[in-house]
């Protein structure tokens, strides 16, 4: 099974999930980063670890749709069966998502449906919240609706700045995120081994 990872920043999600590829932890060949922000940190974290690099802007392409259907011919050239988004800011659009129905997950840095979108951590923060979270789901046509597969609170401790915080939202992410990963492409090996 060929896999994608999309980002878009730092990519701390991608350079763990890179090296389980790497030491056979995971199911699967990470055969592609896909980054709409060519200067992205994540760039050199894939280059750094042999995964070819594809990246380019919508404002590039000349809009939201032709910038679907540059990536749509992408995930054709390199084979792909599975995208994995790991901090992709992006709304990913019909034109994929009906390729790759249930076959794209994402990692929301907060306890879905508490906080959907942009600055999840900031927001539960400045609501004075005792706890907050991170969820991996599949994703669908809403803003990060789609249906959850496994989610772990966070306490929001009365010594955290959102520094801190954020701090252990990413750790959790860190242990979540490849466990469900791992099971979730097993399941798929699983069902395409019986179809067969």
């Amino acid at each position: 099974m060929k896999v994608a990872i999309f980002a878009s920043g730092n990519g701390t999600n991608f350079e763990i999930l890179a090296q389980k590829f790497e030491d056979n932890e995971l199911a699967g060949k990470l055969t592609l980063l896909f980054c709409d922000h060519p200067d992205a940190p994540v760039v050199t974290r894939a280059k750094n670890h042999h995964v070819p690099v594809r990246a380019f802007t919508v404002k590039e392409c000349g809009g939201k749709l032709p910038y679907e259907k540059k990536i749509m011919e992408l995930l054709k050239e390199f084979q792909i069966d599975f995208i994995i988004l790991a901090g992709y800011l992006r709304v990913i659009g019909p034109t994929i998502l009906q390729n790759y129905e249930e076959k794209i997950v994402n990692l929301h840095p907060a306890y879905l449906p508490e906080y959907p979108g942009l600055h999840s951590i900031e927001r539960a923060f400045s609501d004075h919240r005792t706890q907050t979270g991170v969820t991996v789901h599949f994703v669908d046509d809403g803003l990060d609706s789609g249906p959850i597969i496994v989610q772990q609170r966070v306490p929001i401790l009365a010594t955290d700045s959102v520094e801190t915080l954020e701090r252990r939202v990413h750790e959790c992410e860190h242990q979540l995120y490849p466990q469900a990963i791992k099971e979730i492409l097993l399941e798929i090996n699983k069902k395409e081994q019986n179809d067969q």
